[in-house]
């Protein structure tokens, strides 16, 4: 598979303000880590190749076991190895991520407001929209993981 168009160098305006919505998030007081594994939890449900392959090496390399990667997927049944804020994060990321499905139920919302506060909620679902957009950039242009290059090198 052959990436389509390179969509940073098309519209690098647009790139840049997608960049700003990651800065925002990064600087929003939420853990990186909760935020990367929101991130490659929306990844898998949207089947990215290209973020799946970079948020996991990310998670890597701040430490996160592989153990605990191999159960993001089931992370409902992984009993404790995820803690309480990144359950509820990894619900609300699956929820908002499926809304065509979910609609985002009142109990969904009312389950992440235990956890987080107003703003926190607004700020993980602002890192979980722009991962689906990120998402829908990598898969509609046939973004290249970085794993594939390699393996062709």
């Amino acid at each position: 598979m052959s990436e389509r168009l390179n969509y940073n160098h098309i519209a690098p305006a647009g790139t840049k303000a997608l960049g700003g919505v990651y800065g925002y998030v990064m600087q929003s007081g939420l853990p990186a880590t909760l935020v990367t594994l929101i991130y490659l939890r929306v990844s898998q449900i949207n089947n990215c190749a290209y973020c799946l392959d970079m948020h996991t090496r990310d998670l890597l390399k701040s430490g996160v076991t592989v153990e605990k990667l191999a159960l993001v997927q089931a992370w409902a049944e992984a009993g404790n190895l995820f803690d309480e804020r990144e359950r509820a994060a990894l619900a609300w990321a699956e929820t908002v991520t499926r809304v065509a499905e979910t609609n985002v139920p009142d109990e969904a919302y009312q389950a992440a407001r235990k956890i987080f506060g107003e703003r926190e909620l607004v700020d993980l679902t602002i890192a979980i929209s722009l991962m689906n957009a990120y998402n829908r950039m990598s898969i509609g242009f046939r973004k290249t993981p970085q794993a594939a290059l390699e393996h062709a090198a």
